[in-house]
């Protein structure tokens, strides 16, 4: 994945106070990711304590915090709250404080933080933090952890379990507070890592000498110097004959095609990809947490992948060109090896030093933004002394490709909800400035395949990097935090919604405006699908949920609340809508678990 570039004085942060291991990643990360709390940094409390300074460390970088208050961080939100230093979120369960951190970024671009206390809430937290891990998200989880003195039969290796999801710690110690915390975020925004905090049990409420201001004003050395951000930094060098080669063959190419990635979403490099893609006659697509980064650009086949539309995907496998902009190219980005013709040549810009997947013929490391700005000058140097175009996509290849898939009919044949009418439908009623949060699921491609992303930032998946599903209500909150004004839609399955029901109640109380779309199908759908009668004949019944009444446990806890059979039942919602109110409105959609999304179909077709 690609990162920022060319906006950062880096040098490396020290180490000497990291648990077991860790490794802190050379790349630029843009000002964006670290973000001031608009929160006065002057604590008004009378004592500092050790917990104080790491709240006030934390506050200098970020202005969010969201966890479960227990004995382990009971100080350090105390520091929080008294001093006025982050806003806290609270969430029901510690799973859901990481989450919520996590879609935080991904919707801001912002470092972010967690907390929970020790033991069994840290180890709650294991599954969201091996996401985040995976997924690259800077992150600082503040926990609690063992006394000095040693551990409590409640206690266990919290550097281990941490280390077995491939996550670095920091320990706290009595004297190093403010720095300590200062390496952690370093750590976490160049290393691009969620990183653990830990605070001892017994340190966690001492008093310190020194206030905020002054204990975080000496940390000023190699600790904090890569946090050090100005615009005249210097740019990261760039091969200008692989540019230059690069940009005869986009002349040279009768059908390029330019795929953006979450890394050209960080660069905020869609305005360079548009440009080049109409300076070279290319077609451009992104992967599906870019979508919305090439919104409305002439030419856009939308969202690329088991996501795209078959007109979308007939197009990407036409390409004899194509350069990947900051996406690492998973095995759903590439439709498990089928996404671009045998003879298409594919050169990939990223910052990592080493291709990451061996259908790239071709790397160019540096940032997004930087190398697609290098290209669109090398394309118009080359034009200026008489190099030809030779793009000859078919009019129309593109237009209206993205939203060019099956309608759907309004009931499917068992009686239940169409998914397809039912989203096609949806995408028609919810306000164009929508962020949508996204659990995981089978039913995860109808959102992403039916309702339009008006920009980057406004979809967040947290789960898929792990695999996990049951994040979707604490996610919802931490990208309704990072976009307060927008209208936040959370995508859930039962089987997840059921998981993660301790942050219903917290979902509906911290967004500010939004709807809850519940895709209920009685059924764990990606496990009937894959393993089911209709596959390898395994035993359905323990994929089978049942019926629940979700509108009802929406209402409990808050929320207006429908049940949706048909599409006529929508219409509750549509005059919700329309009124304009505070609040948020929960979809229990009766959804038909005989409707298979097409990349379900592709993935069965193409790993059995």
């Amino acid at each position: 994945m690609s990162r920022p570039a060319g906006r950062a004085r880096q040098r490396r942060p020290s180490q000497r106070s990291v648990s077991r291991r860790s490794s802190v990643s050379s790349s630029h990360l843009s000002s964006s990711s670290l973000s001031p709390s608009s929160r006065s940094a002057s604590p008004r409390r009378d004592a500092v304590t050790i917990s104080g300074l790491v709240a006030a460390e934390l506050a200098r970088h970020a202005s969010d915090v969201f966890g479960v208050m227990g004995n382990g961080n009971a100080h350090f939100l105390d520091a929080v709250e008294r001093g006025g230093l982050l806003r806290f979120t609270a969430v029901r369960h510690e799973a859901g404080g990481v989450a919520a951190a996590d879609a935080f970024h991904r919707a801001s671009g912002r470092l972010t933080i967690a907390t929970t206390t020790y033991g069994a809430g840290f180890s709650n937290a294991v599954t969201p933090l091996a996401e985040a891990r995976r997924a690259r998200v800077p992150l600082v989880l503040v926990t609690g952890d063992q006394p000095t003195s040693g551990a409590r039969p409640w206690d266990i290796d919290q550097v281990a379990v941490a280390t077995a999801v491939d996550v670095p710690t920091i320990v706290v110690g009595a004297d190093d507070a403010a720095r300590r915390t200062a390496e952690a975020i370093a750590l976490a925004v160049h290393g691009r890592t969620p990183v653990v905090l830990a605070i001892p049990y017994d340190l966690a409420g001492r008093p310190v000498s020194s206030s905020p201001d002054e204990s975080s004003s000496a940390v000023d050395d190699a600790a904090t110097a890569g946090l050090e951000f100005g615009l005249d930094a210097p740019a990261q060098p760039l091969d200008v004959d692989a540019i230059r080669q690069l940009a005869d063959d986009l002349l040279a190419a009768r059908r390029p095609l330019l795929l953006a990635g979450l890394g050209a979403v960080d660069a905020e490099a869609g305005p360079a990809i548009a440009a080049l893609a109409a300076s070279v006659g290319a077609l451009t697509a992104t992967t599906a947490p870019a979508r919305g980064l090439l919104e409305g650009s002439v030419g856009d086949l939308g969202v690329a992948g088991g996501f795209a539309s078959e007109r979308s995907a007939a197009a990407i496998a036409a390409a004899d060109l194509v350069v990947v902009v900051g996406a690492g190219l998973n095995q759903f980005t590439m439709r498990f090896g089928t996404a671009f013709g045998d003879a298409a040549a594919v050169v990939q810009l990223d910052l990592e030093p080493v291709a990451t997947h061996p259908r790239v013929d071709r790397l160019i490391v540096g940032d997004a933004r930087a190398l697609a700005e290098a290209l669109v000058r090398a394309v118009a140097e080359r034009r200026a002394v008489g190099a030809a175009l030779s793009a000859d996509w078919p009019t129309g290849t593109a237009e209206g490709a993205w939203a060019d898939r099956p309608d759907g009919a309004p009931l499917a044949a068992d009686g239940r909800l169409d998914p397809r009418s039912l989203f096609r439908r949806l995408d028609t009623l919810l306000p164009d400035d929508r962020l949508i949060a996204q659990d995981g699921g089978h039913f995860i491609g109808w959102a992403p395949s039916y309702l339009r992303v008006p920009s980057a930032r406004r979809l967040t998946l947290v789960g898929t990097a792990y695999q996990s599903i049951g994040l979707g209500f604490p996610s919802a909150i931490g990208a309704a935090a990072a976009a307060p004004d927008a209208f936040t839609v959370l995508v859930t399955g039962d089987g997840g919604g059921l998981m993660a029901l301790a942050d219903l109640q917290s979902a509906v109380a911290s967004i500010r405006r939004g709807a809850i779309v519940v895709v209920h199908d009685e059924v764990y759908g990606a496990e009937v699908h894959q393993y089911g009668a209709a596959s390898l004949g395994l035993a359905e019944e323990p994929m089978r949920i049942g019926e629940v009444d979700f509108a009802g446990l929406g209402r409990a806890v808050g929320a207006t609340a429908s049940t949706i059979r048909t599409l006529d039942d929508l219409a509750e919602f549509e005059r919700w809508l329309a009124r304009g109110v505070d609040g948020v409105h929960l979809l229990d959609c009766r959804v038909s678990p005989t409707v298979v999304h097409p990349y379900m179909h592709e993935q069965l077709a193409l790993t059995r």
